[in-house]
């Protein structure tokens, strides 16, 4: 674990893994909610947290480099279900590197409970991880220009769906009709670090 300085009151702790980022993430967030820790923002990414609002980061650094941080406990709270079409123009493409055939891609897919890693890309994007890594699989060679709003996508060890129209990469293997992003709703993101997700399927094509 790495902890370096952001400005006069932020850090921005660096682990060696996406489970061990989740872990940490739990911690402070277990921390702060017992009042043992004052901060303003903690922000979970791929390998990293940041820490915003810090009265004395470097204390707080010393601490954290020199302590094991617990395992992430179980998740916990309701999960948020979202009803999805698998029939995305790439569901061929992810059938052939998993070895299965389309409708079991969407089978695999529906079977499997997600957390909500971090956020990130758009308002209301999450990166979804749950997926055995063998099915993790390759950004598109050529990314599209314009990818629709609601499309489920898969990349590398991570599931996500594209909250509104915009440039990708990612493959995509179907169509989810839920609002993940609305600045009239609190909170504004259907989806947050920690939240468990599962796709419903309403049919496929």
């Amino acid at each position: 674990m790495r902890a370096l300085p952001v400005g006069d009151d932020a850090l921005l702790v660096e682990v060696a893994s996406g489970e061990e980022a989740r872990a940490l993430h739990a911690e402070l967030l277990r921390r702060r909610a017992q009042g043992s820790l004052s901060v303003r923002e903690i922000v979970p990414a791929a390998r990293t947290v940041l820490l915003d609002g810090l009265a004395d980061p470097a204390r707080l650094a010393s601490e954290l480099t020199t302590s094991e941080v617990p395992h992430a406990p179980p998740r916990a709270g309701e999960v948020v279900e979202l009803p999805v079409r698998y029939d995305g123009p790439d569901l061929a493409d992810v059938a052939a590197h998993w070895g299965v055939s389309p409708p079991e891609v969407a089978r695999i897919h529906a079977d499997t409970e997600f957390s909500v890693a971090f956020c990130g890309f758009a308002p209301g994007f999450g990166y979804l991880t749950g997926l055995p890594p063998r099915y993790d699989v390759p950004r598109r060679a050529t990314p599209r220009t314009a990818v629709p709003a609601g499309a489920v996508a898969l990349a590398g060890p991570y599931t996500g769906v594209y909250p509104r129209s915009s440039p990708g990469g990612w493959q995509l293997i179907g169509t989810a009709d839920a609002v993940l992003w609305d600045h009239t709703r609190v909170p504004a993101a259907l989806l947050s670090p920690g939240t468990r997700v599962r796709f419903v399927p309403v049919g496929c094509s």
